[in-house]
């Protein structure tokens, strides 16, 4: 199991995950089909989380099947702020879909 925190448009939330990696396609198309498709990620250590969440990270975690790989362990940004610290965190790892292109800067002539 993974945890990340996750920072997309609609605000950070953090997620639990049995893939390897938050670059794991399978987890990608995962996110894009729930309308994260652009984000950056941390990892938090796996024991950490369950020490911060207690009862809670466990009840989620049991949700978790093969089927069911990804659950959200939190939606409440805030609190994820308040529970870990960026030294805690493993990353930046950014995504974003590849048919983004970069916006280029218009110059008066």
């Amino acid at each position: 199991m993974n945890v990340f925190i996750l920072f997309a448009g609609s605000g950070p939330l953090v997620v639990l995950t049995s893939h390897a990696s938050i670059e794991d396609p399978g987890l990608l198309d995962k996110l894009a089909a729930k309308g994260i498709d652009k984000f950056l990620a941390y990892s938090i250590p796996l024991v950490l989380a369950k020490v911060r969440y207690g009862i809670h990270f466990d009840i989620v975690a049991r949700c978790l099947t093969e089927t069911d790989d990804l659950r959200v362990l939190d939606f409440d940004g805030s609190r994820a702020f308040r529970l870990f610290s960026f030294a805690e965190m493993a990353g930046p790892f950014i995504h974003e879909p590849p048919t983004m292109a970069p916006v280029r800067s218009q110059t008066a002539a």
